[in-house]
């Protein structure tokens, strides 16, 4: 397909290019605090990063596309879902890199969650160059960005003073302390000789003079940190989540800061992204709750390249759900028709749409397929599924389907996720009791199937024949149908439910009625 801006991500790869104009490298930035699960709305954000990324790319761009693990951020809370919380909460104020991993299985707290985030990340094809800052700090790698900052403190207090209630204080400096003895923040810069040696005062009672060149326990506050890596690292592009984008918030007075700390540089070009909605878990996502949904646990459901059609097809500053319940279907069906209008299987007037959905499917595919997959339906296979017993590999054979993976969501989506109405068991003895009149229209229906093979058309059509010949309503059919087959009222569309359990079997059940 020929490059096209009908993509948000292209367009935004275009002001990228046209605001750093003679860049040979475009730097793209995501990052978080790994101070509790990394949810499937911080993956909103990296998500966002790589598909401009990728917009670039395809614009015959050079990209350097970097995720900042600020683990050398205090623990400021703790999730109620964890393990071991008297434990954890005597790290309040320490660095999460400081703090034990509750479950014992990493070094840190901090690397638990992250190592948990970066397994999934490869399963969507997406490879960030990882920076972990509680390294970069400690190797004191910043220390003559903080030197910089700290020689324009008056400057960066004004700034940060007509945002806040409460000034700050006269001897304020723009630099955390982690005590050498007790390891949190909870200190003071007392002194500053203007160069490299500050005194910090801590409130368990020890002091002391060090050099940030030599001792890596210093850390510039976030609004300062965040504009001081733009510098750093020449970011170009890097959005940010709806609470940093409020007017006066963390983003504004970033991007004041730096304008007035580095005149000479552009800011990077920003996006904000709202918040993702979840459906079907069962209450709302909370971060301090622990109740979230991760990108392991969505990936548990959605294919990799239907995952990431649902962020590919909504602008990052709209509001969405990412749904577990009935949805799940639509989405599904939905990720089917626009692979469709890729491969002009679908018909769809307006030019620019199609344009615009041919690009979705492009970005939201991990590879592009060379020729249209033969399209099994998500609600299909949970019918087939359910009639072999939840077997996979049963059912990938039995219907020679190609992609697996959707039969596996499908099964975990069944199993974990979906309502009661939805599930079925075809029965091996028919407990039912079937009124005369309708066992002698379904024993009709068995020797009919034994006559002929039928589509599942021409079976449907031979539903309201029976009827009409037996006098008996409609929905009484289906229901006495659905009785003998699954013991339940309702089930999947009667006719190919029939076909896809197998004529031959139900026959046998049907005769049961004899």
């Amino acid at each position: 397909m020929e490059e096209s801006n009908y993509h948000w991500a292209d367009l935004a790869a275009e002001k990228v290019i046209e605001e750093f104009k003679g860049n040979k490298l475009f730097v793209c930035a995501a990052g978080i605090t790994p101070s509790g699960t990394v949810h499937i709305g911080n993956f909103r954000e990296v998500i966002t990063v790589y598909l401009v990324s990728k917009a670039l790319m395809d614009k015959g761009k050079k990209v350097r596309f970097i995720y900042s693990w600020d683990d050398y951020d205090r623990l400021r809370k703790i999730p109620k879902n964890l393990p071991k919380q008297e434990l954890l909460k005597k790290y309040l104020g320490k660095p999460t890199v400081d703090t034990p991993d509750p479950y014992g299985c990493h070094k840190n707290y901090a690397e638990h969650l992250e190592k948990e985030f970066e397994k999934e990340l490869p399963k969507v094809d997406i490879h960030p160059e990882f920076l972990y800052q509680s390294k970069k700090y400690r190797k004191c790698e910043y220390a003559d960005q903080i030197k910089y900052v700290l020689s324009k403190r008056d400057e960066v207090k004004v700034i940060l003073d007509k945002y806040r209630e409460e000034k700050l204080e006269d001897d304020w400096f723009p630099l955390n302390v982690f005590c050498e003895k007790c390891g949190t923040d909870e200190t003071k810069v007392t002194d500053y000789d203007g160069e490299y040696t500050i005194k910090y005062k801590c409130k368990c009672g020890y002091e002391n003079s060090i050099d940030f060149r030599k001792k890596g326990i210093v850390k510039l506050p976030w609004r300062l940190d965040w504009g001081m890596r733009w510098e750093y690292e020449g970011v170009n592009f890097e959005p940010g989540g709806k609470e940093h984008s409020t007017p006066g918030g963390s983003r504004d007075t970033a991007k004041e800061i730096f304008e007035k700390l580095y005149p000479e540089k552009k800011v990077p070009i920003y996006m904000m992204y709202d918040y993702i909605i979840v459906k079907g878990i069962g209450g709302k996502m909370s971060s301090s709750l622990g109740n979230v949904i991760n990108l392991k646990d969505a990936l548990e459901i959605y294919e990799p390249s239907v995952l990431r059609w649902i962020f590919t097809s909504t602008r990052p500053n709209t509001e969405f759900a990412i749904s577990f319940d009935m949805d799940v279907l639509k989405i599904y069906e939905d990720f089917d028709k626009c692979e469709r209008i890729y491969f002009d299987k679908e018909e769809i007037k307006n030019e620019k749409e199609r344009d615009k959905q041919k690009r979705i499917y492009e970005l939201s595919c991990i590879k592009v397929p060379k020729k249209i997959p033969k399209q099994h339906t998500f609600r299909h296979l949970t019918t087939l599924l359910q009639i072999y017993e939840m077997d996979v590999d049963k059912t990938v054979k039995k219907f020679k389907i190609k992609n697996k993976e959707r039969v596996i969501c499908a099964k975990n989506w069944i199993e974990k996720y979906a309502p009661e109405e939805l599930k079925f068991k075809v029965v091996g003895k028919v407990k039912a009791k079937i009124t005369k009149e309708y066992k002698e229209a379904l024993l009709e229906l068995a020797n009919r199937l034994e006559k002929k093979n039928y589509n599942e058309q021409e079976l449907f059509n031979e539903f309201y024949e029976i009827c009409n010949k037996f006098n008996l309503k409609n929905t009484e059919f289906f229901k006495a149908a659905y009785n003998v087959l699954i013991n339940k009222d309702k089930g999947p569309r009667l006719a190919g439910f029939i076909l896809a359990i197998g004529k031959n079997r139900v026959i046998k059940l049907l005769k049961q009625l004899k």
